[in-house]
């Protein structure tokens, strides 16, 4: 895939290139580097950072790579789940990051394309595999599951309400092959009045499967603590989550490196020697401007959070 057929427009691209500007030099980590927009904009603006791009889905890296390769030494790319960001530093034989980026979901030209099967918008076979090489798909989850199992993902990870209704009406239509027939079932489970608001029916559905199939949130938690360990004093970890699923482990995972994970009840004095090992830049995430809502629909309901890494000290981490 091109670069040009991989176009995809990066969300808050000024505020991110923004955050990075006083970061230690070496390379910045883009731990979903998609179509490469982030990085571009990166390079682009501060010649003292290069950028490790990491990626699951080849056909993203390839068009970053073709993107990207101007900039010659300054990209190093590897092809793996952002939770192997040890074995992509041990590769390119990088010690230390500069900072780092994560841009979580799903990309436009990911949902754009109908063969990859993850929109609802496009009728294609059952996928959403963003790792093409792996064998376990939408169509295992939807035709394999039972019912309870299906309701557990939509509700844990679709926030979705009728998830019940829905999980029943997916095993009762069995055998499910394509995104339309998925989208018609959902639709069909979904009472009346619900489908009239809030978007598509099937938007949670589809959001969870996805979810599901890739280990996502699985995989997050430990993503974010290798790229806290990795970072530089001085360096800065950002980002961008689209879903409360997303979000709420985002805010665990940096607060628990805020406070050192102290354990302690916040009533009395730390006793546990937690080690605080970052700040936060902002308390409060930051969303998108509404010039940029409107002419980015992926925009709408991002969430930006920051923390600078700081020099390790034997002071509890507590604040």
């Amino acid at each position: 895939m091109s670069a040009e057929s991989f176009h995809h427009l990066p969300v808050m691209v000024d505020e991110i290139v923004e955050l990075f500007a006083a970061v230690p030099s070496g390379f910045v980590l883009d731990a979903t580097l998609g179509g490469g927009g982030h990085a571009a904009a990166l390079l682009e603006r501060w010649p003292h950072i290069g950028i490790l791009g990491i990626d699951r889905d080849e056909a993203a890296l390839a068009a970053a790579q073709e993107r990207l390769a101007g900039f010659g030494d300054r990209v190093k790319v590897y092809h793996c789940r952002f939770d192997r960001l040890d074995e992509a530093m041990e590769a390119l034989s990088i010690e230390s990051l500069s900072g780092a980026l994560f841009d979580l979901g799903v990309s436009s030209p990911q949902l754009d394309r109908a063969d990859r099967g993850f929109s609802y918008r496009n009728d294609s076979v059952l996928d959403m595999r963003m790792d093409q090489s792996q064998l376990w798909s939408a169509k295992d989850v939807v035709n394999g599951y039972d019912a309870d199992q299906l309701a557990r993902v939509l509700q844990q990870y679709g926030d979705e309400r009728f998830a019940k209704r829905i999980a029943k009406a997916i095993v009762a239509a069995r055998p499910i092959d394509s995104t339309s027939e998925l989208a018609e079932v959902v639709t069909s489970a979904i009472p009346a009045a619900a489908r009239r608001t809030g978007g598509h029916p099937a938007k949670r559905t589809f959001q969870a499967i996805r979810i599901e199939v890739n280990g996502e949130l699985e995989a997050l938690p430990v993503a974010l603590d290798s790229a806290i360990r990795s970072t530089a004093p001085g360096g800065r970890v950002a980002v961008l989550s689209y879903h409360s699923g997303e979000d709420r482990i985002v805010k665990e995972r940096l607060r628990s490196a805020e406070t050192g994970n102290c354990p302690c009840p916040p009533e009395l004095p730390c006793v546990c020697d937690a080690i605080q090992t970052v700040r936060l830049v902002r308390g409060i995430p930051r969303t998108p401007s509404k010039d940029e809502q409107r002419t980015n629909r992926r925009a709408s309901s991002a969430r930006l959070r920051v923390v600078e890494r700081i020099v390790d000290s034997p002071t509890r981490g507590r604040r």
